[in-house]
Parts: structure tokens; sequence; C-alpha cells
């Protein structure tokens, strides 16, 4: 029998990241060799953090953190507002959620091209074929590095940059925030399983994008 491909998963603490891994691990023929969490500043690192260390015991997968506080230095610089100390961020409603000007605030530069990398370079170093990623179709229509587009470029990138030919994988890839809740329900979790709110208080704060497109009651 030939020995599982196994992946190296991008693990936000998040609704998205959290589906992937636990149905990447579902798979036939694949494990898990690792979850990474990666603190940069963000407002929500604790909360993210505690919820990314449950999914991973649930996933029976050993977490990793990585710290990047170059990457946070490089957000506040540009006027990305989803780090500590930047002033509020933007809210949007049920029916909008947010647009460009709400996407840009945000925005963290190259975030996912960096996690991509270290997820990749990991993944070389441990024997393992894949990384993991939450991205979705509902989000790559404002955040292309969400998109089928990215996968396939960092393919391509990663068929160069690792000997061992890691490859990017994103489970749910084709779906939309609705289709990830119901994917979240039949794997067994909860809303309170994960943390996907932009804020990093005591409970997340329903207004800000993250929440209004990850909300369960839709």
């Amino acid at each position: 029998m030939a020995a599982p491909a196994r992946g190296i998963a991008l693990l936000s603490g998040g609704l998205d990241s959290g589906v992937a891994a636990a149905t990447f691990a579902r798979q036939p023929g694949r494990v898990l060799a690792a979850c990474l969490f990666v603190a940069y500043g963000q407002r929500a690192a604790r909360p993210e953090a505690e919820a990314a260390s449950r999914l991973a015991r649930r996933l029976a997968a050993p977490l990793l953190t990585i710290e990047l506080p170059w990457l946070g230095d490089l957000a506040r610089s540009s006027g990305s507002r989803l780090i500590r100390g930047t002033g509020d961020l933007p809210h949007g409603t049920e029916r909008v959620p947010g647009d460009a000007a709400s996407a840009a605030a945000v925005w963290v530069p190259a975030r996912n091209v960096v996690f991509v990398a270290i997820a990749a370079a990991h993944a070389e170093a441990m024997g393992a074929r894949f990384v993991v990623t939450g991205f979705n179709r509902e989000e790559a229509a404002t955040f292309a590095d969400n998109s089928a587009a990215f996968v396939a470029a960092s393919d391509t990138m990663l068929a160069l940059g690792t000997r061992t030919g890691v490859q990017v994988t994103s489970p749910t890839l084709a779906l939309d925030k609705a289709e990830i809740v119901a994917s979240a329900r039949a794997l067994g979790f909860t809303a309170a399983d994960f943390w996907s709110c932009y804020e990093g208080g005591a409970a997340p704060c329903g207004r800000c994008e993250s929440c209004l497109r990850s909300r369960w009651t839709r």
C-alpha cells in the first residue's frame, strides 16, 4: 500500500482554513503532517491562535507557530487596518459585507504569497506533498490571492522553487461562504470552533467583513 500523501495546512483559526484542513485530512490517502499558524501583529492573533490550537488538536496534527513581526510592520506602514493600533476597521452590512475600499483597508502586502512560501518550505523539509489552504470563490472576487489563478501560479512557482514539486491544494476553492458553512456543519463543527473576526475582542464583533461573510445564519 502506498504511503499517504502528506500536507501542511495553513491554519488561521478561521472557518475557511479549518474546513479546508479537515476536508483534506478526511480524503483517502491523505494525512496532515502539521498545521502552521502565522502571527504577524494582527488584531485577532490571540483568539485566532487559540482556535487554531483547538482545531489542530482535533485534526491530530502538530501546530507550529511562525512569528513574522516584519510583515506586520510592512502592513502598518502601507496603511492596513488589520494590525493592532491602526485605527478602526471598516464595517459592512449583510447585503454588502465589503467593497474595494474595505478590501484595501485590510490588505497585508503579499500575505498569501509569503504564507504559501513558508508552508512550502516546511512541506519540502518534512516530505509533504501539499500546502493546504482555505481559499474560496467568494473572497476571490475581491482578493485575487484567493483565486484558482493564484493557486495555479503558486504551483508553477513551487515546481521551480522546491526540489520535490510541492503543490497548493484548496478543498474550499470552488465554494462560497454559505457552502463552506454547510461543509463545516457536515464535518461536525459549530461556529464556536472557529475565529473568523478581524477584531480580537472577547467575542466576534459581527460587523467586520469577515464576520459578515462567515456568519452561520444567512
